[in-house]
């Protein structure tokens, strides 16, 4: 599904926008899938009920982990999304070697339904079962058809360190690959996309193994500037609090269906 003979024959140029991209490094990616494959795939997507864990976090937002169940089509894009072929592309543009977490952990489909919106974070920087996966990329593919920017929901970007932002438009067929780091902080603004129109991507994690911990594990890091006290209280905590609750009941994440 994926085409992958783009990514081959301008895997050089493609290097050279990843890495030199501001406000850190990403690279969109148009036109990622076979168009007729993506319109079959798009047609079978249903209306989603499990909600997401970060409910004070992220509004009315949906999510399956386990998008494979729903048909062929979702079936290949998983395959391609975890082949060699994915892996050695984003291994060569990142300069150093990464793979796609073959279970997708914390990942899948994800919908976002009217009012939806995702406050800016940090994600989780070590894989919660796999303790020297470090997050190096995240893999976004938009499904929004006949998507326009008034509907809101642009993926934002933000560098911790230095404050430079950047707003990247989320149309159909449209994957993003983001850099995860300490400083990349990201998230959308309310939506205000049409009735029975929902904001939809494909979230696929990747990583590099690490031999020994270059960071302090952390779950998701919420950044909460303009949100109320009560909110921002609640991200001052969240961390230490989900700890506690994954040593104790285990990461629910993986769970989502």
């Amino acid at each position: 599904m994926i085409d992958f003979q783009f990514l081959e024959r301008n895997k050089e140029r493609l290097r050279s926008e990843y890495l030199f991209a501001r406000p850190f490094p990403y690279l969109i990616l148009d036109n990622f899938c076979e168009a007729e494959k993506l319109e079959r795939l798009y047609d079978q997507i249903p209306e989603l009920n499990n909600k997401s864990r970060d409910y004070v976090f992220a509004n009315n937002k949906f999510e399956k982990s386990n998008y494979r169940e729903l048909g062929a089509e979702f079936q290949e894009l998983y395959q391609d999304l975890s082949s060699k072929q994915m892996n050695d592309f984003l291994s060569f543009i990142a300069n150093e070697e990464v793979f796609v977490d073959p279970v997708n952990h914390g990942g899948g489909l994800h919908q976002g339904k009217k009012n939806s919106f995702l406050d800016m974070h940090l994600d989780f920087n070590y894989h919660p079962l796999q303790k020297g996966w470090y997050r190096n990329m995240n893999l976004l593919l938009y499904l929004n058809k006949d998507w326009k920017p008034e509907y809101k929901g642009q993926l934002k970007l933000e560098d911790l360190r230095s404050g430079e932002k950047k707003e990247l438009d989320v149309p159909f067929n449209r994957m993003i690959i983001q850099q995860t780091r300490a400083y990349t902080l990201h998230g959308y603004d309310m939506t205000n996309f049409p009735d029975q129109k929902y904001r939809t991507s494909v979230a696929t994690y990747a990583y590099t193994k690490h031999q020994h911990l270059v960071e302090k594990p952390r779950t998701t890091d919420w950044v909460v500037k303009d949100g109320q006290p009560l909110k921002r209280a609640i991200a001052s905590i969240y961390g230490p609090a989900v700890k506690v609750k994954n040593l104790l009941l285990g990461s629910g994440t993986a769970k989502n269906k």
